[in-house]
């Protein structure tokens, strides 16, 4: 059986961490700061992990089994 190959696009956008959860970045953290307030950006500044019911889908696309 080939090896599984690494979706490129997904492995930009998950980190995995040292305890093996996966993180991603918030959206809405690109542009348009002048409407949001700053409470807002710093708090969409930080990573979250990765609902546990995706992580299944992703670890496949990063091939992971």
């Amino acid at each position: 059986m080939p090896k599984m190959k690494t979706s490129k696009t997904a492995a930009k956008r998950f980190k995995k961490t040292g305890t093996g959860k996966l993180r991603r970045q918030q959206a809405m953290r690109q542009h348009l700061f002048e409407k949001k307030s700053s409470t807002r950006t710093r708090r969409l500044a930080s990573d979250q992990d990765v609902h546990p019911t995706d992580e299944k889908k992703i670890k496949r696309l990063l091939a992971e089994r």
